[in-house]
């Protein structure tokens, strides 16, 4: 149990590290403004987790911290130019009717930053998609001066992607300001993965059905073009990362997360495909929660069949243990007995055998010897007596 807290307080640390560079990176684009927004999100999250935590007479632990997280992913799926109080009301949506009012950190349904950025599109729908374009720096209570769509919005309707190669590594192209930086977050990614932060099989399944779907439907003639495009774009590789691969989400065995992301890319792609609408993929991430609660259901009933078989098949080999030993024992009493009865035999096989019979022969001939002499001894007196007499 204490390795397993260990262990999500240093997935908590890994991810609240990558994410602080994306935020930075936003800063370089965006100015204060960017770094204000995460800093009221995380500071909001952090309020509405104690606030709650303490109506629901629970105690608040460092294992609550992930609430911040949360908090900064929200703010980097935001637009800069975005009203302050709107990403600090979807954090408090995100606390509290995301995950607390669910049970909290320990039965996790959904990820609540993908139910805050659904919450606020269906409230603040016009500030969310609007985009400020990079280099345009505000100071923390500024509106931007030039806002438009997003570069997904308008490849995905018109199939125009006007960012060099370049540019897209360095997230040069207008729409959120966490999602946007694809070398930071490839980075992030490898770097996850390595440290086993998040689920490997749902980030594969996310990637390959995206890119697969296409280069089977493009969006534009060139396919592979198409593929890149739509990778960067709609914010595929950050909901990959931070939102569907999530570890407290995502199937545990990487079979099922794979199959769990892989649907969820394929409709995504092709609600998008149909209706040009961006960003489609977190809002599928919410909508497919029941098949994540099946694969997770489904893998318990699965352990839970395993651990038994294991059970059964430990008390067979006890059992069988048990009855080798028995009749071990049953030999080695079986072998006792022959060996007593085999020495009865040879005792009473020597006292009835002919041996004694000489040796009362002998002494009978001893004894016949003797009296012979005797009576020579005797014998013998008379003889001189008569010999004197002559």
């Amino acid at each position: 149990m204490l390795n397993k807290k260990r262990k999500e307080r240093h997935i908590w640390i890994d991810i609240i590290i990558t994410l602080l560079a994306l935020e930075l990176m936003a800063y370089f684009y965006y100015g204060m403004k960017a770094l204000m927004l995460g800093g009221v999100c995380i500071a909001v999250s952090l309020a509405a987790e104690l606030i709650t935590l303490r109506l629901l007479h629970r105690k608040f632990t460092a294992d609550d911290l992930t609430c911040t997280s949360d908090g900064l992913i929200t703010a980097l799926m935001m637009p800069a130019a975005i009203s302050l109080r709107i990403p600090a009301i979807a954090c408090v949506f995100a606390v509290i009717a995301a995950k607390n009012i669910f049970g909290g950190r320990h039965n996790m349904i959904f990820s609540p930053a993908a139910a805050a950025y659904l919450f606020v599109l269906t409230s603040w729908k016009d500030q969310l998609l609007s985009c400020p374009q990079p280099y345009d720096k505000m100071g923390i209570f500024e509106k931007a001066e030039n806002v438009s769509y997003s570069a997904s919005y308008i490849f995905n309707n018109t199939g125009k992607f006007s960012a060099s190669d370049y540019e897209i590594l360095l997230g040069s192209f207008a729409g959120p300001m966490g999602a946007v930086c694809i070398l930071l977050l490839l980075v992030s990614a490898a770097v996850l993965i390595f440290r086993k932060d998040i689920s490997i099989g749902a980030f594969a399944g996310t990637i390959f059905g995206t890119a697969f779907m296409a280069y089977v439907c493009p969006v534009i003639s060139d396919r592979i073009a198409s593929v890149k495009y739509v990778l960067v774009t709609n914010m595929i590789l950050f909901a990959a990362i931070y939102i569907i691969s999530d570890m407290r989400i995502a199937p545990q065995k990487n079979y099922y997360a794979f199959f769990y992301g892989l649907f969820i890319a394929v409709s995504a792609y092709i609600v998008m495909l149909t209706t040009g609408k961006e960003n489609v993929i977190v809002i599928m991430s919410v909508l497919f929660t029941p098949l994540a609660l099946a694969f997770r259901s489904l893998e318990k009933k699965i352990d839970t069949a395993a651990h038994l078989e294991a059970l059964e098949a430990a008390e067979a080999e006890n059992a069988s243990e048990t009855g080798a030993a028995a009749s071990e024992t049953e030999n080695v009493s079986v072998n006792e007995e022959e060996n007593e009865v085999s020495a009865e035999e040879a005792l009473s096989a020597e006292s009835d055998s002919p041996e004694a019979e000489p040796e009362k022969s002998d002494v009978s001939d001893a004894e016949t010897t003797e009296e012979a002499q005797e009576n020579t001894a005797d014998e013998a007196p008379e003889g001189d007596e008569s010999n004197e007499k002559v």
